[in-house]
């Protein structure tokens, strides 16, 4: 299963084309719209969010509310296109045109880099396609990735864990962590965290200033066996350290412990493997009897396989390039020191990167899970399950 995205940050519309979905999946609208609203929404957004109200449009793929087994085809369009339609032309302009051109690139940005790799002079060419407005068809295409999940009782959360430098303290099982998050503005389930950071927001908004921090990804009742340990990029840590990198503004990806691994000895590390016949069986994954593991420091994912615990994911994403009090750079046509060109951006995006992440990390599960368990037909693919669960559990 693979996706392709298309699109600039102001042009006409954004698509994705999803292939290798099976047939018979329940897929609305709704479905798609929901999650793109959570990604606009979340404190310290900019002016763009208040412009742009996404909704998804199927165009193909997908007949009285199933998909086919063909490609699906989606696309959102940019209500901001109206004030663009000369600058973001696809058509040949007259010179005299407005194309508001940039010239100076913003220090984070892949302005220049982007410049200097495909020969553009006109940064506006980097800077449309490089803005995270992209990731509005990645959420997309991994709603659809989460409906295959949630058929076979896998689920997907998330929530912000620091912010600026303020820290969220929480336990507590996924789902109810899932339910805090969602009712806070900056997507944490500490309520006091959740304040410390929004006041940290309005302080860096007021410097014109902008903030990162981090957020976890957790998927709960997957399967023993996603991935593999025989080819590198067969690895689903691998993948998933993938699909988090692949987001604007990510620097770093955790799984399970993580970096704490480099100082604490391998006693305090490893999970323990226990066995127990008690238990009650189970539609899908857990199952009892069964192997199980009473700490998960190793995030759910052993030798570049899933191990059956819940998959624990964090990442880091950096500051938002774009700020009001621009950073020094140098104009690529005069080569005289400037202050950076300003975007209209955000001051903080995690909570919405977070959402993000679900997004990326769901196709990536769903992929391996479909690699694993493959049909043609969703009615094939819980035939293929139910047998695998039955061997597992018999093991």
């Amino acid at each position: 299963m693979r996706y392709l995205t298309a699109g600039e940050s102001h042009g006409r519309e954004l698509t994705a084309i999803i292939e290798g979905m099976p047939a018979g999946l329940a897929v609305a609208s709704s479905d798609i719209d929901r999650e793109l609203a959570r990604r606009q929404s979340g404190y310290g957004r900019g002016a763009r969010m208040k412009i742009e109200t996404d909704r998804a449009e199927i165009t193909s793929g997908i007949r009285h509310g199933k998909t086919l087994g063909s490609p699906i085809a989606l696309v959102v369009k940019n209500r901001d296109w109206e004030n663009w339609t000369e600058i973001m032309s696809p058509g040949v302009v007259a010179a005299t045109s407005d194309s508001r051109a940039v010239t100076r690139p913003r220090p984070g940005h892949a302005d220049l880099t982007g410049g200097l790799k495909y020969g553009h002079r006109d940064l506006r060419n980097v800077l449309e396609r490089s803005s995270a407005r992209e990731t509005t068809m990645r959420v997309a295409a991994g709603s659809i990735a989460r409906r295959l999940l949630d058929e076979f009782g896998i689920g997907v959360y998330s929530w912000v864990t620091e912010i600026g430098g303020v820290k969220a303290e929480f336990a507590g099982e996924p789902g109810a962590l899932f339910k805090s998050a969602e009712g806070s503005q900056v997507r944490c389930p500490d309520a006091a965290a959740s304040k410390a950071m929004m006041e940290r927001i309005d302080k860096a908004k007021a410097e014109g200033d902008s903030l990162g921090g981090a957020f976890e990804v957790v998927l709960t009742g997957v399967p023993p066996g996603l991935g593999s340990f025989v080819h590198w990029d067969r690895k689903l840590d691998a993948r998933l350290a993938f699909a988090l990198m692949s987001i604007q503004a990510i620097k770093g990806a955790e799984v399970g412990m993580g970096f704490k691994v480099a100082s604490i000895p391998g006693s305090e590390v490893h999970d323990e493997i226990s066995y127990s016949q008690k238990g009650k069986s189970a539609r899908f994954w857990p199952r009892k009897p069964g192997f199980s593991r009473k700490t998960n420091n190793a995030g759910g994912i052993e030798g570049g396989m899933s191990n059956g615990e819940p998959i624990v994911l964090r990442a880091a994403m950096k500051p938002i390039p774009t700020l009001y009090k621009p950073l020094r750079s140098v104009d690529i046509d005069t080569k005289k020191p400037f202050k950076a060109s300003v975007e209209r951006s955000d001051t903080c995006a995690v909570p919405a990167a977070a959402v993000i992440a679900e997004a990326v990390v769901a196709f990536e599960v769903a992929n391996a899970f479909l690699e694993k368990f493959g049909g043609d037909s969703i009615s094939e693919i819980v035939r293929n399950y139910m047998g695998y669960l039955d061997s597992v559990t018999g093991y």
